[in-house]
Protein backbone atom coordinates (compact mmCIF):
# COMPACT_ATOMS: atom_id res chain seq x y z
CA UNK A 1 0.00 0.00 0.00
CA UNK A 2 2.88 2.38 0.65
CA UNK A 3 4.21 1.81 -2.89
CA UNK A 4 0.79 2.73 -4.27
CA UNK A 5 0.71 5.91 -2.18
CA UNK A 6 4.25 6.83 -3.21
CA UNK A 7 3.47 6.36 -6.93
CA UNK A 8 0.27 8.34 -6.51
CA UNK A 9 2.18 11.29 -5.01
CA UNK A 10 4.80 11.07 -7.78
CA UNK A 11 2.04 11.08 -10.39
CA UNK A 12 0.45 14.16 -8.81
CA UNK A 13 3.80 15.98 -8.94
CA UNK A 14 4.34 14.92 -12.57
CA UNK A 15 0.82 16.07 -13.47
CA UNK A 16 1.40 19.47 -11.86
CA UNK A 17 4.74 19.83 -13.66
CA UNK A 18 3.12 18.82 -16.94
CA UNK A 19 0.42 21.46 -16.54
CA UNK A 20 3.04 24.09 -15.70
CA UNK A 21 5.23 23.22 -18.68
CA UNK A 22 2.27 23.25 -21.04
CA UNK A 23 1.07 26.63 -19.76
CA UNK A 24 4.54 28.17 -20.22
CA UNK A 25 4.55 27.40 -23.93
CA UNK A 26 3.27 29.84 -26.48
CA UNK A 27 0.18 28.86 -28.35
CA UNK A 28 1.98 29.40 -31.69
CA UNK A 29 4.72 26.99 -30.66
CA UNK A 30 7.20 29.80 -30.10
CA UNK A 31 8.17 28.62 -26.65
CA UNK A 32 8.77 30.79 -23.62
CA UNK A 33 9.91 33.77 -25.67
CA UNK A 34 12.37 35.18 -23.18
CA UNK A 35 15.17 37.43 -24.31
CA UNK A 36 18.85 36.66 -24.35
CA UNK A 37 21.52 35.61 -26.79
CA UNK A 38 20.29 34.40 -30.17
CA UNK A 39 21.97 31.04 -29.67
CA UNK A 40 22.11 28.72 -26.71
CA UNK A 41 19.70 27.44 -24.12
CA UNK A 42 18.13 30.75 -23.12
CA UNK A 43 17.15 31.87 -26.61
CA UNK A 44 13.52 31.67 -27.69
CA UNK A 45 14.22 28.62 -29.81
CA UNK A 46 16.26 26.94 -27.07
CA UNK A 47 13.49 27.51 -24.53
CA UNK A 48 10.91 26.13 -26.96
CA UNK A 49 13.01 23.03 -27.55
CA UNK A 50 13.49 22.54 -23.82
CA UNK A 51 9.77 22.94 -23.11
CA UNK A 52 8.86 20.59 -25.96
CA UNK A 53 11.24 17.91 -24.71
CA UNK A 54 10.06 18.40 -21.13
CA UNK A 55 6.43 18.08 -22.20
CA UNK A 56 7.16 14.88 -24.12
CA UNK A 57 9.05 13.20 -21.27
CA UNK A 58 6.59 14.30 -18.59
CA UNK A 59 3.69 12.99 -20.69
CA UNK A 60 5.46 9.63 -21.18
CA UNK A 61 6.18 9.44 -17.44
CA UNK A 62 2.55 10.29 -16.65
CA UNK A 63 1.23 7.50 -18.89
CA UNK A 64 3.71 4.95 -17.50
CA UNK A 65 2.76 5.89 -13.93
CA UNK A 66 -0.94 5.62 -14.80
CA UNK A 67 -0.46 2.11 -16.17
CA UNK A 68 1.64 1.09 -13.16
CA UNK A 69 -0.93 2.46 -10.71
CA UNK A 70 -3.78 0.69 -12.53
CA UNK A 71 -1.88 -2.62 -12.50
CA UNK A 72 -0.99 -2.21 -8.84
CA UNK A 73 -4.57 -1.36 -7.90
CA UNK A 74 -5.93 -4.34 -9.84
CA UNK A 75 -3.51 -6.76 -8.22
CA UNK A 76 -4.13 -5.56 -4.66
CA UNK A 77 -7.91 -5.14 -4.85
CA UNK A 78 -8.57 -8.72 -6.01
CA UNK A 79 -6.72 -10.28 -3.12
CA UNK A 80 -6.51 -13.66 -4.85
CA UNK A 81 -10.27 -14.22 -4.70
CA UNK A 82 -11.82 -15.53 -7.89
CA UNK A 83 -15.07 -14.23 -9.27
CA UNK A 84 -18.00 -16.56 -8.65
CA UNK A 85 -19.59 -17.48 -11.97
CA UNK A 86 -22.55 -19.51 -10.69
CA UNK A 87 -25.67 -18.26 -9.01
CA UNK A 88 -26.67 -19.66 -5.64
CA UNK A 89 -30.42 -20.12 -6.02
CA UNK A 90 -31.12 -21.32 -2.50
CA UNK A 91 -32.55 -18.60 -0.29
CA UNK A 92 -31.88 -18.60 3.44
CA UNK A 93 -34.88 -19.57 5.52
CA UNK A 94 -36.05 -16.91 7.94
CA UNK A 95 -36.68 -18.10 11.51
CA UNK A 96 -40.31 -18.32 12.56
CA UNK A 97 -41.50 -15.52 14.85
CA UNK A 98 -41.64 -16.51 18.50
CA UNK A 99 -44.89 -14.69 19.22
CA UNK A 100 -47.74 -13.69 16.91
CA UNK A 101 -48.02 -10.05 15.92
CA UNK A 102 -50.28 -7.99 18.20
CA UNK A 103 -53.80 -7.37 16.89
CA UNK A 104 -54.97 -3.75 17.08
CA UNK A 105 -58.17 -3.06 19.00
CA UNK A 106 -61.39 -2.89 16.98
CA UNK A 107 -62.11 0.72 17.96
CA UNK A 108 -58.80 1.94 16.43
CA UNK A 109 -59.63 4.08 13.29
CA UNK A 110 -56.22 3.27 11.73
CA UNK A 111 -56.63 -0.49 12.13
CA UNK A 112 -57.97 -0.92 8.57
CA UNK A 113 -55.08 1.09 7.06
CA UNK A 114 -52.27 -0.95 8.60
CA UNK A 115 -53.52 -4.38 7.49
Amino acid sequence: MSLFLFLLVVQAVVAAALVGVILMQRSEGGGLGIGGSPSGMMSARGAADFLSRSTRWLAILFVVLSIALAALAASTSNGGVSVESTLDRSAPVAPAPAQPAPVPPADDPLADLTQ
